[in-house]
């Protein structure tokens, strides 16, 4: 196919989720001619919202962290995040409610948090301003990392990486690296648990991680007014006003190659074609519907079937006649056995008997969120992914009950006669209806091996003008980075296209070296 002259360069997403749609503004921005497609009848993907009766839930991510990246994908684009999507910075960040008895009110104020730590464990108390000065410096390392593709060995040659390996300690995971500073196993998963936001047990998961932890202390947890979604749909608009087209609920149904050069796609209105695809779908699941595996040499179905994936999530979406002002808008609680827990998910993936769990109550904070006088409760187990072991069908009624009781360990004791919506996810619903594979819901899992070249690239390494985003390439999961990914498969796209990549000269790099200030919704 011959380009006519002056025609601008021509770039199709399949998927409308954060991903997608950063991709898409920036490289609107640069000038490229951009169509999103989304199978669903709105944006978001995981990131969308659910609303019935007045209700309105996120249905996946609720915790918005470390806005620095997608400030900076807003600027990029002559826009401002704080003034498209108020936001509030939440203190207490959340409460950890553990089944081993104590509570700690999580907040960003240092000498506040020591006295939450001393309630359960004086001789960590001391410990945690280490721990921050420890994840300052580990961050800085890892920053260009983060930021950077990994394309062939040599990227792994990168003194910014050789600098790095020092913090890496590959012996260690998330869990055993805590130990060494605190005493407490109450304390260590007070600092580990948010390994669970890429699918991981902290027992598992590599040492790196503990700057996740560090990210909700430095940089804050942030609700936006109307939930995560609300960021989705903003950025959608966005999209729209630099000319990118998003055609929703037309899914893509084929791909077609020009040997192992993707040269167009096919939906319901017929064949488009373009120059560049980005695909911000599931990965293992796009790659088994819409590529044939012959032409994948490295991630073939083979490899696909035998790679490791994250937990996934059993779901409860609960819409209460009343309001529950007593409780924090994030509460965790954490099983009296965490370890066994952790082992019934990753392992021998059965049900728990003890369920940790997570619950959103977000009317504290925001309340158009549902009707007056009522309240969302958002409801997530951590669970196995798909497995022979458990059948859903059989025993998620049972299970629904098992979770409902877990509330009361939570300060939540007369939820069942006072619900006026429910919706109910397990790992097959993400699969059937959300085409998440296996129901892996963080995607493909973060050890060593399947991260920097170990993970599907940026730039697609088994086909041509094929560029991923989202939590199935590097840098990984949860919302911070796969904006990152869209930002370096934008840069990769540009340098392809001949088209310059629009900058933000005027911030400093992209992990700042001082924490954002605190913004608070209007």
């Amino acid at each position: 196919m011959t380009r006519k002259s002056g025609t601008r360069r021509r770039v199709s997403i399949v998927g409308a989720g954060p991903g997608g749609l950063a991709n898409a503004m920036l490289m609107a921005r640069a000038g490229a001619d951009v169509t999103v497609f989304e199978r669903a009848p709105r944006v978001g993907g995981r990131c969308a919202a659910i609303e019935a009766d007045g209700f309105r839930f996120d249905t996946g991510p609720t915790f918005f962290l470390y806005p620095r990246v997608l400030e900076e994908v807003f600027r990029s684009v002559g826009r401002d995040l704080w003034a498209d999507v108020p936001m509030t910075r939440l203190d207490p960040q959340y409460r950890l409610e553990f089944g081993a008895g104590g509570r700690i009110d999580a907040t960003p104020d240092v000498e506040r948090m020591k006295a939450e730590i001393t309630r359960i464990s004086p001789r960590d108390a001391g410990q945690f301003e280490q721990f921050l000065i420890e994840n300052r410096s580990k961050l800085e390392r890892f920053r260009p990392i983060l930021e950077s593709p990994f394309s062939s060995v040599l990227d792994l040659m990168r003194p910014s990486v050789l600098k790095a390996l020092p913090w890496l300690r590959p012996w260690q995971s998330v869990a055993g690296d805590l130990g060494r500073r605190f005493s407490d196993p109450r304390m260590i998963t007070a600092l580990s648990f948010q390994s669970k936001y890429l699918g991981m047990s902290p027992f598992q998961c590599p040492s790196l991680f503990t700057i996740l932890a560090f990210l909700e202390y430095e940089y804050g947890v942030f609700h936006p007014t109307g939930g995560c979604a609300a960021v989705s749909e903003r950025m959608a608009d966005v999209a729209a006003d630099l000319g990118v087209k998003i055609r929703l609920s037309e899914p893509v149904e084929a791909l077609h190659f020009d040997g192992r050069k993707a040269v167009g796609l096919r939906t319901r209105t017929g064949d488009h074609t373009f120059d560049s695809l980005v695909i911000n779908a599931d990965f293992a699941q796009t790659m088994r519907n819409l590529v044939p595996d012959r032409l994948r040499r490295t991630w073939n179905d083979r490899k696909l079937a035998r790679s490791k994936y994250s937990c996934s999530t059993f779901m409860l979406y609960l819409g209460i006649e009343g309001r529950y002002d007593h409780l924090p808008h994030h509460t965790i609680y954490i099983a009296r056995d965490y370890e066994r827990n952790l082992d019934e998910i990753d392992r021998l993936k059965v049900l728990p008997e003890d369920p940790s769990l997570y619950v959103q109550n977000a009317g504290v904070t925001d309340d158009s969120l549902a009707p007056r006088g009522m309240s969302t409760l958002y409801v997530l187990v951590p669970v196995a992914h798909q497995s022979p072991t458990i059948d859903w069908p059989s025993q998620k009624a049972a299970f629904r009950k098992r979770v409902l009781r877990q509330l009361a360990k939570v300060g939540l004791d007369d939820i069942e006669g006072r619900v006026r919506f429910e919706k109910m996810l397990t790992p097959d619903d993400w699969e059937n209806s959300y085409q998440v594979y296996r129901g892996a819901t963080f995607n493909l899992a973060h050890n060593l091996g399947q991260m920097l070249l170990g993970r599907p690239g940026n730039r697609y390494q088994d086909l041509e003008q094929v560029y991923l985003v989202g939590g199935g390439t590097h840098p990984g999961s949860g919302l911070p980075v796969i904006y990152e990914s869209a930002r370096i498969s934008a840069r990769l796209m540009c340098d392809e296209l001949g088209l310059a990549f629009p900058e933000v000269p005027s911030l400093p790099g992209q992990i700042p070296a001082e924490p954002l200030p605190q913004r608070r919704a209007a």
